[in-house]
C-alpha cells in the first residue's frame, strides 16, 4: 500500500482524486501544498497528489509554480468531476445562513449560487477544513461548500446539492512522484520553458513542436519569478517524450529557448 499526500482534511476533493488513481493508498493529509511537495521529496510518501486546474476556475497557479521549482515528476493525472454541496451544522436552514467557508477556488465555482444566497463569503484553506472548522467549533448560521463524503465524516446537514455554476466542472489533479512514469501508448507530455530575448523566440519555440504535427493541448504563460516582466511558458502535447519526433522537437525547442525543463510523460486520464 502506498503512502499518497494531499492538501487539505479527510474528505478534501483531492483525497478523492487519490481514491480514484489508487486502489488502496494511507492518506497523508498536509496543510498546504509545499508540503505534499516536501513530502514527497523527503521520501515521507512515495505519491503526491495536487489539484491542477478547474475547467471553470483555471489553472491552480501554486501547483505549477511548485512543479517548475521541485525536481519531481508527473506520474499520472486524474480527471474528477467535482459536486459542491453546502453544509451546516444538523438542523440549520438555508434561510439562517449569513456566513460561508470554503476553498477560493470552490467559491468561484460555485459564484452564482453565492449571488442569490447573499451571504457573507470568507476564504479557507480547504474545502473539508471549512467543514471541519464548522462542526468543531459549532458555529451556527455558518456554511461550508464542500463534497458529500466531508458532510458525511464531520456529521453535517446538506443544504443545497450540486450548487457550482458549471454543470460540467471537472478539475484535474496530478500525481507527483521521484520516479517517472512507464511509457504507454496513450501519453501526454508536460514541460516548461522560458524564451531568449529575442525577435520571434516564442514563434520559434512553439515551431519546434508544431512543424512535426504534435497536437498542442495546452499552453499558458505563467511571471517569471526570477526578473521582472519576463515569462515561463507551460505546454502540453500528446505523446511521450521516447515516441518519433518527439525528441527532435524537444532538441530544436533547447536551442530556441533559454530554459526548459520536462515536468513528465505520463498515461493521459480517461476523458
Amino acid at each position: 500500500m502506498y503512502k499518497v499526500a494531499f492538501q487539505g482534511e479527510r474528505g478534501a476533493f483531492s483525497e478523492d482524486a487519490v481514491i480514484a488513481f489508487f486502489s488502496e493508498a494511507e492518506f497523508i493529509t498536509c496543510r498546504n501544498l509545499r508540503d505534499v511537495f516536501d513530502a514527497v521529496m523527503q521520501c515521507i510518501v512515495e505519491f503526491g497528489v495536487a489539484p491542477a486546474e478547474n475547467s471553470q476556475a483555471g489553472s491552480i497557479n501554486e501547483t505549477y509554480d511548485l512543479l517548475l521549482e521541485y525536481p519531481l515528476n508527473i506520474f499520472g493525472e486524474v480527471n474528477l468531476r467535482v459536486h459542491h454541496y453546502l453544509m451546516a451544522l444538523r438542523g440549520s436552514k438555508l434561510e439562517d445562513i449569513t456566513t460561508v467557508y470554503s476553498h477560493p477556488h470552490a467559491l468561484a465555482q460555485c459564484d452564482q449560487f453565492l449571488m442569490k444566497l447573499n451571504a457573507e463569503v470568507i476564504p479557507a484553506y480547504n474545502t473539508a477544513g471549512a467543514a471541519k472548522k464548522i462542526k468543531e467549533e459549532e458555529l451556527y448560521r455558518y456554511a461550508a461548500i464542500a463534497n458529500r463524503r466531508a458532510a458525511e465524516i464531520y456529521g453535517l446537514d446538506i443544504l443545497a446539492e450540486e450548487i457550482e455554476s458549471n454543470p460540467d466542472n471537472y478539475t484535474k489533479f496530478f500525481v507527483i512522484c521521484r520516479e517517472k512514469a512507464r511509457k504507454i501508448m496513450r501519453s501526454k507530455t508536460s514541460l516548461v520553458f522560458s524564451i531568449k530575448n529575442a525577435p520571434g523566440a516564442l514563434y520559434a519555440s512553439l515551431g519546434a513542436i508544431a512543424s512535426r504535427g504534435i497536437n498542442l493541448t495546452k499552453l499558458e504563460s505563467r511571471p517569471s519569478k526570477n526578473k521582472p516582466w519576463e515569462y515561463v511558458f507551460y505546454v502540453d502535447f500528446e505523446g511521450h517524450v521516447d515516441d518519433k519526433g518527439r525528441g527532435e522537437a524537444l532538441a530544436d525547442l533547447e536551442n530556441n529557448a533559454s530554459f526548459v525543463k520536462i515536468l513528465g510523460s505520463y498515461p493521459c486520464a480517461p476523458v
